[in-house]
């Protein structure tokens, strides 16, 4: 059923329709076609026909005002005639009688037994038939097909380069790229790897978290080595009915095979491809017999015909270990977060379908989204446009460009937030906390902005930092720089008020979470050294942790991530107190401006 449309009546609807007309035609249709054909006939014609002893029955009508009578014609079929309510009708009994006429009771309702058979039996039997068919027709659409095409597979076929992507379209996935370019030449030149006795991979699993464009390098994949592409995800096998899934794979196949040489891309292939086990009695035998029949496919087809299956998944810890063996999914390619170079070279990709100021700075931007996906790096591009449009220019700024990057990263400006000046003033000395004390530490990264104006995030103020350079790995001195940094806001608080609010709660969480890290993940704590405490779950999805350790070795953990807290707390404290002026004369300087940038910051810090 497509989306929009209304959902189709329920089959009791249409069978209580036929049930509510055939009651209308037995009580205003079938009486009168089933009532007999009545000739109406003068006085003269009805005593004649008495008098030559053809009438055999006569009786009133229901109303008294008619009398009905029957007759037998000259072929011997009995007959029906009328006539009006004799004057004397004395004289009328006494003639009946003598002519042997019964009279009196109600003359018997006779009809056709074909026609009768035909309104009480067949009538009805072809309304319901009809029906039935429209049922039939209307599940057909909602399930893609009849009995006989439920095994269809719905992939969609993009003929050789229709696809529209090649390669130049994918950035900042230059490692995957390579990867996948052995895939193009294969499907170009396969005599050149048959001569040496090479086979071509079966399958390739990309494997990253979403948005790092997967389906884009497998629509890339086609597109360069222009041949046919089946595009279906994991779930258009999911059926109803038990086994259809794995028909509609051997369908898939049979017609991969017909248009070899042609790639075969199964997004979120994780659906169907997870690990069997006995969780459950039974199991799901759908999911189970659908991978069965894929891991049968992969088996069966010859791979120097050219059939290549690409798949993608997040969950790659989920997927069946025989799906993953030699011979099937031969190659795990991973298609990771773009680094620095990736993103600006993303950001380039998709800057090309704007129109921007010649003095744009996309590696500006780069920096400041570290960790952004490819698609959310689109999302800022376009983010930009709206925003140029909604302010009346026709071209991109630099200013739309970073605006953009902080509504993605706190939201939208709330203008019309009301807060008082005494909230202003906290957040104001908050925020100045975060600064001074990432300033105090070398190993911190620059300050860049600092706002008091609240977001839709639920911000009410942030402090930005954007690292100069790309780092790959976070040391302990950089570990504690983060941790009193972020102690620096509530340390500001009790250093000025001498009380604490709500506004480090989002603080205190990330600190919790970096401090735990350190101890169970990165070995940075000398109580446990190098000891793994802590297993990561679901890496490309929120990446959820599990202790895997004694409940005394958690309670020792929990004291030595306190231990780490207070340690950064102390000197956020330590660094505020020693330059507690500037403290003041910064955090006047916010509440003025709400906004300031990080130049703005160190001047004053350092005058």
């Amino acid at each position: 059923m497509k989306e929009g449309k209304n959902p189709k009546k329920p089959w009791l609807y249409y069978y209580g329709v036929v049930l509510l007309v055939i009651v209308l035609l037995n009580v205003f249709v079938f009486p009168s076609l089933l009532h007999p054909r009545v000739t109406e006939v003068s006085y003269d014609q009805f005593l004649q026909l008495i008098n030559d002893g053809k009438v055999k029955t006569a009786a009133l009508d229901e109303y008294g005002t008619s009398i009905v009578f029957t007759v037998t014609d000259a072929n011997g079929r009995e007959a029906y005639g009328e006539t009006g309510v004799w004057p004397d009708m004395q004289y009328l009994t006494q003639l009946l009688l003598e002519k042997g006429v019964i009279f009196g009771a109600e003359i018997p309702t006779q009809t056709s037994p074909l026609l009768s058979t035909l309104l009480s039996f067949i009538l009805p039997m072809v309304f319901f038939v009809l029906i039935g068919q429209i049922l039939s027709r209307s599940m057909q659409k909602r399930m893609g097909g009849n009995a006989l095409t439920l095994g269809k597979n719905n992939a969609k076929i993009y003929i050789e380069s229709q696809t529209g992507k090649t390669f130049k379209d994918v950035a900042g996935q230059d490692e995957a790229k390579e990867a996948l370019s052995e895939i193009v030449d294969f499907l170009h030149n396969p005599s050149r790897y048959a001569q040496i006795g090479a086979k071509l991979p079966k399958g390739a699993l990309l494997v990253g978290p979403p948005g790092t464009g997967k389906t884009l390098l497998a629509k890339a994949v086609a597109g360069e080595a222009k041949v046919p592409f089946f595009s279906i995800s994991g779930s258009e096998f999911v059926e109803m009915f038990v086994g259809m899934g794995a028909a509609k794979v051997r369908d898939l196949f049979k017609q991969a095979g017909e248009k070899a040489p042609c790639i075969v891309f199964i997004d979120e292939i994780d659906t169907i491809g997870k690990k069997r086990d006995n969780a459950l009695p039974g199991g799901n035998d759908e999911r189970e017999q659908t991978l069965n029949q894929l891991l049968a496919e992969m088996d069966g087809f010859d791979g120097n015909k050219g059939v290549v299956i690409l798949a993608a998944t997040n969950r790659p810890e989920i997927l069946d270990p025989a799906l993953l063996r030699p011979g099937r999914f031969d190659r795990r390619i991973p298609v990771e977060l773009p680094d620095l170079a990736g993103r600006l070279a993303i950001l380039q990709v998709h800057a090309q379908n704007v129109k921007t100021d010649e003095q744009i700075d996309l590696a500006a931007v780069a920096r400041m989204t570290s960790g952004a996906s490819g698609a959310e790096l689109a999302n800022i591009v376009n983010e930009s446009a709206l925003r140029a449009v909604r302010l009346g220019r026709d071209r991109v700024s630099q200013a739309d460009l970073m605006e953009s990057v902080e509504n993605v990263i706190a939201g939208m400006q709330r203008k019309n937030a009301v807060i008082s000046d005494q909230e202003k003033k906290l957040i104001a000395y908050h925020e100045i906390g975060h600064a001074m004390v990432a300033a105090a530490h070398k190993h911190s990264a620059p300050v860049t902005k600092i706002t008091i104006i609240p977001r839709t995030s639920g911000a009410l103020g942030y402090t930005m930092q954007v690292e100069e350079d790309e780092r790959v790995l976070l040391t302990r001195e950089d570990a504690m720089a983060t941790l009193a940094t972020l102690t620096g806001g509530r340390a500001a608080e009790e250093t000025v008020f001498g009380t604490v609010t709500s506004g480090a709660s989002n603080d205190i969480e990330k600190i919790t979470r970096l401090a735990r890290a350190m101890v169970t993940r990165y070995g940075m704590s000398d109580r446990f050294d190098m000891v793994a405490l802590e297993t990561v779950q679901n890496q490309y999805l929120g990446g959820d942790t599990s202790l895997s350790c004694s409940s005394e070795t958690a309670r020792l953990i929990d004291e030595e991530v306190r231990a780490l807290v207070r340690q950064a707390h102390e000197e956020a404290l330590r660094i505020l107190r020693e330059k507690e002026e500037k403290l003041h004369e910064l955090a006047a300087y916010l509440l003025q401006k709400e906004t300031i940038t990080g130049d703005e910051f160190m001047q004053i810090l350092n005058a």
